[in-house]
């Protein structure tokens, strides 16, 4: 559930980020389903941010209970690049993937 909490916190942190040059970035798609259990949601702004992600909670009930997350998020850096990173947070933690990102060398 903390995982849950943080991942809010990040969504509202790149929502308040500063506008775009030459204006304030628009809400072109904004959807979000909340369950008990589960969790979507899927956004996108005119300044080339996005992110969505689902959540899944695993092992209902038990002492083992987690939350399993697959998502992305996009975003536009100040060099101009945009960026994509694809994860998964889950049990195992978090696991990000990007053409961006260093990957560790194979054991």
């Amino acid at each position: 559930m903390k995982f849950v909490i943080v991942l809010f916190a990040l969504f509202a942190v790149a929502l308040a980020a500063p506008a775009a040059p030459g204006g304030e970035a628009q809400i072109l798609r904004s959807e979000s389903d909340v369950g008990p259990e589960s969790f979507k949601y899927d956004w996108e702004t005119s300044d080339g941010q996005a992110a969505q992600a689902a959540g899944q909670l695993k092992n209902i009930g038990s002492e083992n209970e987690a939350i399993s997350v697959t998502g992305s998020y996009r975003f536009v850096a100040d060099d101009g690049v945009t960026y994509e990173v694809t994860y998964i947070a889950d049990e195992n933690g978090f696991q990000p993937q990007g053409a961006h990102l260093p990957v560790a060398p194979e054991a």
